[in-house]
């Protein structure tokens, strides 16, 4: 069952302590894309502008995904330029051009208002809102946020959460959103405030999953070689999201399975710069490390 993500799509300049990269593709719609297309069809919402180079686009159409919700508009495509430190769990802004992104107002197709899957990722409150006035009867709406917004639209930000069945965010934002640090206090709140189920993700020390009876650890995968953070949070959510709309299973079994898969998909992302890594990844590795995470847990 196809699922759909609404978000960024940009260029990225990048500066780790491995390499640099220019004007690589990036944004949120994309990681999450390349990350789900490997469970289940994608349609994507998003916007682009004139300079953007169409070829980028070739190998997610080569992977099925479906581009006809992206608008191309007068002006220029949103750019990031950011750097790491060697702790690349904290990424620095260097420059952000919202350029097209500024003014997008997502308007759904006929056929996307019926998706039945729903990634709402880190873009405004405001617009998370407008998609899900849209959409007529999802089973699962996942969305993701970041400190921007809980800082300066933390009410549009409230009024998204009441309509969330899945919230993921990191441990940091988690944190900030309900002025404590224990984790646990954290998702406790933001059980309250509407999701089902809050999964706070840790980048190298894995993820958590919370629900109103449990709670679940996920370890990260330990890896030799990481190039590129950037976009692992949006792969995790591919990962995740995508297994739940292959299996279109609900179980808290089912929803821990899940998580894994996100945290391989979110492992095969920090190899290599933006989403070089998951364009050359076959099915056989992500089922091959998914078996890995399994023994490195069992006891």
């Amino acid at each position: 069952m196809s699922i759909l993500v609404v978000g960024s799509i940009g260029l990225d300049n990048i500066k780790t302590p491995f390499g640099k990269v220019e004007n690589i593709l990036g944004g949120s719609a994309i990681h999450f894309s390349y990350s789900a297309s490997f469970f289940s069809p994608v349609n994507v919402v998003g916007v682009i502008g004139e300079d953007f180079p169409d070829e980028h686009f070739n190998p997610l159409r080569e992977r099925g995904v479906d581009l006809r919700g992206v608008e191309t508009k007068k002006g220029k495509t949103f750019r990031w330029s950011g750097s790491y430190d060697y702790d690349l769990n904290q990424a620095h802004t260097l420059e952000t051009q919202l350029n097209v992104l500024e003014e997008f107002n997502p308007n759904l197709l006929n056929e996307y208002e019926e998706s039945k899957f729903v990634f709402l990722a880190n873009i405004d409150p405001e617009l998370q809102l407008e998609v899900l006035k849209q959409i007529k009867d999802p089973y699962i709406v996942v969305g993701d946020t970041m400190n921007f917004w809980i800082e300066h639209k933390k009410d549009a930000l409230m009024k998204t959460l009441k309509n969330l069945d899945i919230l993921l965010m990191n441990d940091s934002e988690a944190r900030e959103l309900c002025g404590t640090h224990s984790l646990l206090e954290a998702a406790q709140k933001i059980l309250r405030l509407g999701p089902s189920t809050v999964i706070i993700k840790k980048g190298e020390h894995g993820a958590l999953m919370f629900t109103d009876s449990t709670h679940f650890a996920a370890p990260a995968y330990p890896l030799e070689e990481i190039n590129d953070p950037t976009g692992a949070g949006d792969s995790f959510a591919g990962g995740f999201l995508g297994h739940l709309a292959q299996t279109k299973d609900f179980s808290e079994a089912t929803i821990r399975r899940a998580v894994v898969f996100g945290s391989v998909m979110a492992s095969y992302n920090v190899e290599d710069f933006g989403p070089k890594k998951l364009q050359k990844l076959t099915t056989q590795e992500i089922e091959k490390r998914y078996k890995e995470f399994e023994a490195i847990t069992r006891f």
